[in-house]
C-alpha cells in the first residue's frame, strides 16, 4: 500500500520534533559499482520508517529484512508509523538543524504528496533506481507509473515495489447488487443508511475514496492532471463537496465517526456493520478470507467507469546513515522472488510491478500459476485504472475536508 498524507507545508509539529543525534555515515555508495555496494552494505543497520498498521504487511517486510540480513549481512529495523509525514517532518527537521549526515531515517515507504514534498525540499539521495539490478525486471512500459508518481516524475529517487488499484468489496451472503459509480453509491446509501463509510482523511484510505469521486465527478478528468495552482480550483473541486454534503449523513454513524484505516474497514464488514467497502487490492480482501477474517462469501468489484491505480515506492533521505544497505534492501524488494511473495495472497496480494516477458521461464510459470484466491479480481476483470491526480488536488482536499466534515476521534 502505498502512503500519501501531506506535502511539507501542512506537516505539523516540526518545531517540536525530535532531532536524532547524528552518527557516523559511509560515503554515498557508487551505484553504478554493484560489488562495491554490497560490500559497503554489510554489517550496516537499515531503519526502514514503513505504515505499520497491516500486520500481513509487516510481517512480508520482516521477511525480506531476515532474507537481507542472511544474504547480505544488512540488518533491517522496521520503525512503524501510521503517517508517513512523520517521517518526512523527521528528516525535514534534521535538515533544518544541520544534520545532512547521519540521520534517523534509511528508507520509507512513501508516494504521493510525501515523495513530491521531499523531491521539492531536496530531501532525497539519488537518482540511483535506475543503476540497481532488479530494476531490470521492472514493467516501465506497461506500467508507466513505476516511474511518475501520482503525476510527479520519479527521475530515479525511489525505487517501484508493488502497484495498487482500488477495488470494493461486498457480502453476496447479504447483497445481490452493488452500486457501481459514485452516483450509483450515493442512490443505494438513500435506500441502505449506514451501510457504507470510509476512514477519515489524511488516513490514506479516507483521501483515495475522496479522489475516486472527484476524479469520477470532475467535469474534465486532465485538469487533475496539472498542479492545482494552474485551475480554478473552487470550480474543480466544487461537484465533491456537493456530493459528500449529500453523503455524509447518509454515512455509518451519520457521517459522526469514522473507522481508523483499511483494517478497521474488514472488521466492520465481518461484524456486520457496514454492507460494502473498499481496499487498494482485490488480493487483501483474498487474503483475510484466508485469515478468516471475512466470511468466503465477500468479493471484489470495481465501478463501472474504473478506479484509481497508482504504484508504491521506497526512497532514500538525502541524510541517510546507511544509503548502501537501503539500496540493497530496495533492489531485493524488485527482485522476481521478493515480488512474487508479495503477489500471493497468503503473504501480501498486492501486484506485482515486473514485467513478465522479463523474467526466466521458471518464474513466469511460478507467477502464472499463483493463487491469487476467491475474492481477487482477475486483470481482465478490473476495468479502466484511473490515474492519481497531482499531489497538490489532495492537499487542498484533505484541509477543506477537515473544516467541512472532520471530527475529533
Amino acid at each position: 500500500m502505498r502512503l500519501f498524507f501531506a506535502g511539507l507545508s501542512i506537516i505539523t509539529g516540526l518545531a517540536t520534533a525530535t532531532v536524532s543525534v547524528p552518527v557516523k555515515a559511509d560515503p554515498a555508495p557508487d551505484i553504478g559499482n554493484w560489488q562495491s555496494v554490497l560490500e559497503q552494505a554489510r554489517g550496516q543497520t537499515v531503519h526502514w520508517h514503513a505504515w505499520g498498521g497491516e500486520p500481513r504487511i509487516n510481517d512480508y517486510i520482516a521477511w525480506a529484512g531476515a532474507q537481507v540480513e542472511e544474504r547480505y549481512g544488512v540488518t533491517v529495523k522496521q520503525v512503524k508509523l501510521s503517517d508517513t509525514s512523520d517521517a518526512v517532518a523527521k528528516v525535514l527537521s534534521e535538515k533544518t538543524a544541520g544534520v545532512n549526515d547521519g540521520g534517523a531515517v534509511d528508507m520509507i515507504w512513501i508516494n504521493g504528496e510525501n515523495f513530491a514534498a521531499m523531491k521539492r525540499n531536496d530531501l532525497l539521495f539519488g537518482p540511483w533506481v535506475e543503476e540497481t539490478p532488479n530494476f531490470d525486471y521492472v514493467d516501465v512500459k506497461g506500467k508507466p507509473t513505476v516511474i511518475n508518481d501520482f503525476t510527479v516524475p520519479t527521475q530515479g529517487l525511489e525505487a517501484p515495489w508493488g502497484m495498487a488499484q482500488v477495488s470494493f468489496y461486498y457480502d453476496t451472503a447479504r447483497l445481490d447488487d452493488v452500486p457501481k459509480s459514485a452516483q450509483g453509491l450515493l442512490e443505494w446509501l438513500v435506500k441502505h443508511p449506514g451501510r457504507f463509510t470510509y476512514p477519515q482523511p489524511p488516513n490514506y484510505m479516507g483521501s483515495t475514496f475522496l479522489k475516486q469521486i472527484l476524479t469520477e465527478l470532475v467535469t474534465d478528468p486532465k485538469v487533475l492532471q496539472q498542479p492545482a495552482d494552474e485551475a480554478d480550483a473552487k470550480k474543480v473541486l466544487a461537484p465533491l463537496w456537493g456530493y459528500l454534503d449529500d453523503l455524509q449523513p447518509l454515512l455509518w454513524r451519520d457521517g459522526q465517526a469514522y473507522p481508523q484505516n483499511g483494517a478497521s474497514l474488514r472488521t466492520m464488514m465481518a461484524d456486520n456493520e457496514i454492507d460494502i467497502a473498499f481496499s487498494f487490492s482485490s488480493g487483501e480482501v483474498s487474503s483475510a478470507i484466508e485469515a478468516m477474517e471475512l466470511p468466503d462469501t465477500v468479493r471484489s468489484y470495481v465501478f463501472d467507469k474504473g478506479t484509481l491505480g497508482n504504484t508504491n515506492f521506497v526512497a532514500i533521505p538525502y541524510n541517510a546513515s546507511a544509503k548502501a544497505g537501503a539500496v540493497v534492501l530496495a533492489d531485493f524488494l524488485m527482485s522476481p522472488e521478493a515480488q512474487l511473495r508479495k503477489q500471493d495472497p497468503q503473504y501480501w496480494g498486492a501486484d506485482t510491478v515486473l514485467a513478465m516477458d522479463k523474467l526466466s521461464a521458471d518464474m513466469q510459470k511460478a507467477f502464472a500459476n499463483l493463487d491469487l484466491g476467491i475474492a481477487s479480481l482477475a486483470p481482465a476483470d478490473r476495468g479502466t485504472v484511473l490515474g492519481e491526480p497531482h499531489p497538490s488536488w489532495m492537499e487542498l482536499v484533505e484541509t477543506e475536508w477537515q473544516k467541512r466534515y472532520g471530527v475529533v476521534q
